[in-house]
């Protein structure tokens, strides 16, 4: 009895079908079978949590509505891929593996090797497709901007004219995805975070790209203007339910109908438009270099900052700090009200993300691993090949970076100077006037039991003073620097990490690599988001 031929396309971060290339091409060779698989070693990790099984829980019911659209179906298995290959194996021709090329985090790296074995041993052939602007392989990064382009100009791919594979081992496959909840410890899902899905992605990007967008250049950096002049589309990019080259088209098509009509459209809005653009391309820079180089996601990138902190935070003072931090409870308002933030919806503005490393990085003393591993389990848009590039960045240990340490008061006073965002995330500050609002440990004992806020009590005092924390961490940084300046590593760094688009570092007359230190938190940043 002859088998039944079958051309797998196995859902990663792609979860769409338009602009889809996997499925167009598997569509073209004969019967499809979309399969989504929660494979244990990847959603069992330490940065995943409940908010992403269930973001990415609402895109497939969207998907799979969408795909029955087009003829076909999703199968969604919690058996993992290898077991799906394996059993499909046995009853039908897999006459093809279909995927998107993927920049995950060490274990969908190990699985996608573990994949490619099964399909050398098999004989089957697996189709990679790229998605974004990422290379694999790229040997120079002189050629990385052209490359980008020239994906990003390229036309979308059409919707498929596709035919749903017939499948016997209907057992293999089932929609009850309860048990991956608990592959971790039970957590509560975020009740403000985006809803997944193509409606509220497409509805996300076209306001932005109508009127939002003028807001951005300005309205980025606050906490508060943020939430409104910042794109927002980041989760849906993150897990592909809106695909790069996509958004980079609707965003050309969008500047050149204000061009042609700009009464119709807000002041600012291409200048807000141009300014997204940049950061799109800084999207795809950053998740290049984890793509580059692994490694970055758990070691430092530059080996002469090894040993600068404690990787393990095995101290009983070092767990105090990492969960005071982590908890918002740092007595450092503006940090407090943006951990209470994420904790609610998943997201803060990109100044305050690198605020919050650079506290738990350089005024606490923490290694970036495990504050990088919370952040990542609070951001809803956690995309490892961003992610950990940042938080190295901002944890000073890329060694090609400007050291940027960010004052929290300061921060506090420039981006929410009445106090409001404050005020909004920390019920026990409510009473406290801006004149104390962003330093409550300064108040009287009168003025806390006046504004009904007693420090240690109704909100926790500092374990340090920032001049302090400052004053330490520029001395050990300053023996770091050197070292990694002078390091024939750097040259290594630059060459094969840094943006051809600009100068990274600068060279004093001897050649010598050397970096500015910014201790002040007023620095500008390559803004994501």
């Amino acid at each position: 009895m002859q088998q039944a031929e079958v051309n797998i396309v196995w859902l990663k971060r792609d979860l769409r079908i338009q602009d889809h290339a996997a499925l167009y091409e598997a569509a073209n060779n004969g019967p499809v079978l979309p399969i989504f698989t929660w494979d244990a070693t990847v959603w069992s990790t330490p940065d995943y949590s409940k908010q992403h099984v269930m973001f990415v829980r609402e895109c497939l019911d969207v998907l799979k509505t969408d795909l029955q659209a087009i003829g076909l179906d999703l199968f969604q298995s919690t058996d993992g891929i290898l077991h799906v290959l394996n059993t499909l194996f046995k009853s039908h021709r897999i006459a093809g593996l279909y995927s998107h090329e993927e920049t995950g985090n060490q274990h969908t790296y190990a699985l996608d090797i573990s994949v490619a074995a099964w399909c050398r041993q098999h004989q089957v052939i697996w189709h990679e497709y790229a998605q974004t602007g990422v290379v694999r392989r790229l040997k120079n990064r002189d050629s990385w901007n052209a490359i980008w382009q020239k994906r990003m100009s390229a036309p979308l791919y059409p919707l498929p004219t596709a035919t749903l594979a017939q499948v016997q081992s209907t057992e293999l496959f089932n929609a009850n995805t309860d048990h991956v909840l608990h592959l971790r410890k039970p957590q509560p899902d975020k009740p403000l975070r985006q809803k997944g899905g193509r409606l509220y992605a497409l509805k996300t990007l076209n306001s932005f790209l109508n009127g939002r967008a003028s807001q951005y250049r300005g309205g980025i950096s606050s906490p508060i203007s943020s939430q409104e002049a910042g794109s927002r589309i980041s989760p849906y990019l993150a897990w592909g339910v809106l695909s790069m080259k996509e958004v980079m088209h609707a965003l050309w098509l969008q500047r050149v109908r204000y061009k042609q009509s700009p009464d119709k459209y807000p002041k600012k809005l291409d200048s807000g438009l141009l300014g997204f653009e940049s950061r799109l391309h800084w999207h795809c820079h950053f998740m290049q270099k984890l793509e580059s180089e692994p490694e970055m996601e758990y070691q430092n990138l530059h080996s002469a900052l090894n040993g600068l902190r404690d990787e393990a935070c095995a101290d009983a003072q070092s767990r105090e700090k990492l969960q005071k931090w982590a908890q918002g409870k740092t007595g450092w308002p503006l940090v407090d009200a943006c951990m209470a933030m994420l904790r609610e919806t998943g997201w803060i503005n990109f100044r305050m993300r690198a605020m919050l490393m650079s506290t738990a990085s350089y005024l606490y003393w923490l290694h970036w691993r495990e504050p990088g591993l919370h952040l990542a389990r609070e951001f809803l848009d956690y995309e490892p090949g961003i992610h950990w590039p940042q938080v190295q960045m901002q944890s000073g240990t890329t060694g090609i970076n400007t050291l940027r340490i960010y004052n929290p008061v300061k921060q506090a006073k420039d981006q929410d100077p009445e106090g409001h965002f404050v005020r909004r995330w920390i019920p026990a500050l409510k009473n406290v006037p801006t004149t104390w609002i962003f330093e409550p440990w300064l108040m009287t004992p009168e003025l806390q039991m006046q504004y009904q806020c007693a420090i240690g009590h109704d909100y926790p005092a500092p374990m340090m003073t920032i001049e302090s924390a400052l004053k330490l961490a520029r001395a050990r940084l300053t023996q770091a620097k050197y070292g990694a300046n002078h390091h024939v590593e750097t040259k290594r760094i630059i060459q094969k990490h840094a943006s051809r688009k600009g100068k990274s570092a600068k060279k004093s007359k001897s050649g010598k690599v050397s970096q500015q230190q910014s201790v002040n938190g007023s620095g500008t940043q390559q803004t994501l988001f």
